[in-house]
């Protein structure tokens, strides 16, 4: 693609990486065909492409493009175009970019964004936000509604800061289903393995890297990497795909010593426990598996929990359209709520198409979504195994 950016845009670091980007995409539209939003919508604005071509146009003006801002905050950030591209166009990082240019420029912030900003990323505010909800259930917004539903804390027993693996806890997954946290340290305690919690582990960035906000998202993973750097620890896990994936890109986002070790410590679950065997729920075979976005398409892992699941005794059953998102998209559930909806629905008719025991994903966003409207029990995979 030929690209001639603004001059003051090019003389900066975030207008070369853009420039790069842009240049890799060869108009040839493969990307609209395994696209959420444009399968739904069928505008080329609503596509890879076609957005990408708007991030263009404000780069090469210097100008921000409303008309841009409405097309780029109704992309998912799934990026399943990323793995049908064939010539390798890094699109997530230039949607970072183009968003993080449009609210640097012209900052706009709905109640409910700045809301999310100030809540989800604190794991104990979120607890205490969704149990007030939940009592004043009537009163709250139908978007919101949905998700509320009765949380508990739980203590998990863990080995110290002298285990040789961490567990990262995550945001959502701390305050909303702490059991699978809870599950996941008596499964390794189980198979020896020395567990590590840290209760000062902050927020990972990604809400605030998606939404636009660079700078915070920068403060917020360097105080992440501040609290669970540490050189004794071999081995990060993150149950959350959509945490995982932002962690890992650490290396990428901050550049230092420290965040590149980290982000190549840090593996997702399904990596660390395909070496051990499992036993299954005598009560559940047939699961009808929902892969995240995050993990087949951010961390590129597929195949790892099927492996996992089937050698434990699971039956899988078939799932059409399985690389397609489930309309969760961290935040996007609640700030594109109609979207949402209809690729919730999409996505429960495929998964229970063949009426299966359970719906099991990887992903506390996905986990809270499909569960709020699906008619199957909806689990995290890593409960299944015993």
């Amino acid at each position: 693609m030929r690209v001639e950016l603004a001059q003051d845009l090019i003389a900066t670091e975030d207008g070369r990486r853009a420039e790069e980007i842009l240049r890799k995409c060869v108009h040839c539209g493969f990307c609209n065909a395994t696209c959420p939003t444009y399968n739904l919508l069928g505008d080329e604005l609503d596509g890879p492409r076609g957005r990408i071509y708007l991030i263009k146009g404000m780069f090469e003006s210097d100008e921000v493009d409303e008309n841009a801002r409405l097309h780029l905050d109704r992309c998912l950030t799934c990026r399943n175009c990323e793995t049908t591209c064939p010539s390798g166009v890094e699109y997530g990082e230039l949607l970072e970019l183009g968003r993080n240019y449009i609210q640097k420029s012209s900052p706009i912030s709905s109640l409910l964004e700045r809301l999310l900003l100030w809540i989800v990323p604190f794991h104990r505010r979120l607890r205490f936000m969704v149990r007030l909800g939940f009592l004043v259930r009537w009163l709250v917004p139908a978007p919101l509604k949905r998700m509320l539903q009765p949380v508990r804390s739980i203590r998990i027993e863990q080995d110290g800061t002298d285990a040789s693996v961490t567990l990262l806890q995550g945001c959502a997954q701390r305050a909303m289903t702490p059991e699978v946290n809870q599950h996941i340290v008596a499964l390794l305690q189980e198979r020896n393995v020395r567990v590590n919690l840290r209760s000062s582990e902050q927020c990972c960035g990604g809400l605030h890297l998606h939404l636009g906000r660079h700078d915070q998202a920068m403060r917020h993973m360097t105080a992440n990497v501040k609290t669970l750097y540490a050189e004794s620890t071999k081995t990060y896990l993150s149950s959350a795909s959509g945490c995982g994936v932002t962690v890992k890109d650490y290396g990428r986002l901050l550049g230092t010593p420290e965040a590149i070790e980290l982000a190549a410590r840090t593996r997702d679950i399904s990596e660390y426990l395909q070496e051990y065997s499992f036993q299954r729920h005598p009560n559940i075979q047939r699961v009808a598996l929902h892969i995240p976005c995050t993990l087949q398409h951010g961390q590129r892992i597929q195949g790892l929990i099927e492996q996992i699941l089937e050698r434990t005794g699971y039956e899988l059953v078939k799932v059409r359209d399985a690389h397609l998102c489930c309309g969760s998209a961290g935040s996007y559930s609640l700030l594109q709520p109609e979207l949402s909806e209809q690729l919730l629905d999409r996505k429960l008719a495929c998964l229970e198409e063949h009426t299966p025991d359970v719906i099991a994903t990887a992903n506390v966003g996905c986990h809270l979504h499909l569960r709020s409207g699906a008619n199957t029990r909806v689990v995290h995979w890593v409960t299944l195994l015993r």
